[in-house]
């Protein structure tokens, strides 16, 4: 029989082309994984692939994967192209960081749209071929500010502790089957996206509060840095991960401990 070791595994990676998502695609790659990108946008998918330079290992899959239907349609993708999914990084994320107040009822479907319900999604399209195979790992981007309530972050982390919560679910209810699924946690975390905003003057005063505020939480006195995220992620990813499931992980600098 063939072992996951004996071949090599496949992942899909949500919001993958930019960001965090982005740092962790191009780790998996480098751990040589076969990744599927998925994101929004298709043509900043392909710009995100060509950049990595493997396309005989990767693909991708563009659609809004908080609707009904996408994220199966995004796992037989995978599956058609790849045979099957080992490991599935729920990434995909965003929304307004507002005062409560100050939000809409747009911009709190939103936020509840791109981070809880792409992860709820994409998880119970893949769990069936997981369950199927007898193994899988899910790894879930949740946020260090579900613990520490930073500035302006109430209602994203009401979908983050959400996206902490089924996890934790999830993992007692699957860990039979060999299907670990835990959580890394980040602080703020440097993106060249953001790198470059600032560098740009281009955040404003609220935002930057922000930024100074999650900094400050931090003992390191930094954010994190991509490749610090990836590295927690490729780890609960291998196969001898296999006895850490149900975790919240925090990759925090210290911002908060235990």
């Amino acid at each position: 029989m063939t072992t996951t070791t004996e071949r090599r595994q496949v992942a899909v990676v949500t919001g993958a082309a930019t960001g965090i998502g982005f740092g962790i695609t191009q780790r998996l790659l480098d751990d040589g994984i076969t990744v599927v990108m998925a994101g929004l946008d298709v043509e900043l998918l392909e710009k995100a692939r060509a950049r990595l330079g493997v396309l005989n290992r990767t693909d991708t899959f563009a659609g809004d994967l908080s609707a009904p239907g996408v994220s199966e349609a995004m796992i037989e993708s995978a599956r058609t192209h790849f045979g099957r999914i080992d490991i599935l990084v729920n990434n995909a994320g965003g929304g307004l960081i507002a005062p409560t107040l100050e939000h809409t009822e747009e911009t709190l479907q939103a936020t509840i749209d791109r981070n809880l319900w792409t992860t709820l999604r994409s998880t119970l399209a893949v769990l069936p071929s997981m369950v199927n195979q007898g193994y899988g790992r899910i790894v879930n981007i949740g946020a260090e500010s579900v613990r520490n309530g930073l500035t302006d972050h109430a209602v994203y982390n009401a979908a983050k502790g959400g996206v902490h919560a089924l996890a934790t679910g999830l993992a007692r209810e699957f860990a039979r089957h060999g299907i670990t699924v835990n959580v890394v946690a980040p602080s703020y975390t440097r993106t060249d996206e953001i790198d470059a905003a600032i560098a740009g003057g281009r955040i404003g005063p609220r935002f930057r509060k922000v930024l100074d505020d999650a900094t400050c939480l931090i003992p390191m006195g930094r954010g994190a840095e991509v490749d610090e995220i990836a590295a927690a992620v490729a780890f609960l990813a291998r196969e001898d991960s296999r006895f850490i499931t149900g975790q919240i992980i925090s990759v925090n600098g210290g911002s908060s401990m235990s």
